[in-house]
């Protein structure tokens, strides 16, 4: 008997590794889950933060790969093309909006100043990929901006809680300093990094008017238990190496040498009274 529930259970674990999660569906969940009470209290703390982190940035050209053309961050920045780009297409998808998957994005490399990451990494089955190819359309110098959900949170313990895995809770919750350390390989200069929304993840309207205990000691910088976190980096840029100037040998100009001195000179010589022969000794 023993031996049938061990048996059992071991399947059941083996079958919970084998399973991955449908982040397409999980996707979706977020969207619809961002137009709560809860969601759109976060939604607004989130776009007061990116603005605050992007208000002295410009450029030419910035890229905001979100979650839905709904959910729209950082309209008003000083850039002169805003491109945004969506995972799913839908009959009402405005013009001009890109459909691509994060993790290969149809933009040539070192062409975007501002890449924004809204959730990328959280919802999709390679978050190292998204990140990669984020850096690669980014030029030397420019600027990444990645909003992630915090694992360390009471908002990380609320998905390990959770059985319905819906809205945030069917996301991964990547460690924010896995993804500093992400960053650092892809050779980014992480230039700040903080969490952010100290309120509890519960569906009350009165408890999110409220400010806790929690949120006083958040903001305040004593409590990097936030909600989610957000992290700007740069990429950096290697000194080109610089070659050495080739000399041709058509345009070398040789130096005279001992052997050679007076070779191209005429000389003359006296053949007689009154007769002279010059001869080219070259």
């Amino acid at each position: 008997m023993a031996q049938g529930n061990r048996d059992h259970w071991l399947q059941r674990l083996q079958g919970a590794r084998q399973r991955r999660p449908d982040y397409r569906v999980a996707h979706r969940n977020l969207e619809n889950w961002f137009h709560s009470a809860l969601g759109q209290a976060l939604l607004e703390d989130q776009r007061a933060c990116i603005n605050t982190h992007v208000q002295d940035l410009g450029g030419a050209r910035q890229l905001h790969i979100a979650l839905s053309d709904r959910l729209i961050l950082a309209p008003d920045t000083d850039f002169t093309q805003h491109i945004l780009a969506t995972p799913y297409w839908h009959a009402g998808l405005p013009g001009g909006v890109v459909v691509c998957d994060p993790d290969e994005l149809p933009f040539p490399s070192a062409s975007i100043d501002l890449v924004i990451l809204h959730h990328s990494a959280d919802f999709s089955a390679w978050p190292h990929q998204v990140l990669r190819e984020a850096v690669r359309v980014l030029r030397g110098g420019g600027q990444l901006l990645v909003i992630g959900f915090n694992p360390l949170s009471t908002w990380g313990a609320r998905r390990l809680l959770s059985r319905r895995r819906r809205g945030p809770w069917g996301g991964r919750f990547l460690l924010r300093s896995r993804m500093e350390d992400w960053l650092n390989l892809l050779d980014c200069t992480v230039e700040s990094s903080g969490s952010y929304f100290f309120r509890l993840p519960l569906q009350n309207e009165r408890l999110l008017e409220r400010r806790s205990l929690l949120e006083y000691f958040g903001t305040q910088g004593m409590l990097p238990l936030g909600a989610y976190y957000c992290i700007l980096a740069s990429k950096r840029v290697c000194a080109p190496i610089v070659r050495r100037r080739m000399w041709h040998p058509g345009k070398v100009i040789p130096l005279p040498t001992p052997g050679t001195l007076g070779a191209s000179r005429q000389a003359r010589y006296h053949q007689g009274p009154g007769r002279i022969r010059t001869v080219d000794e070259s």
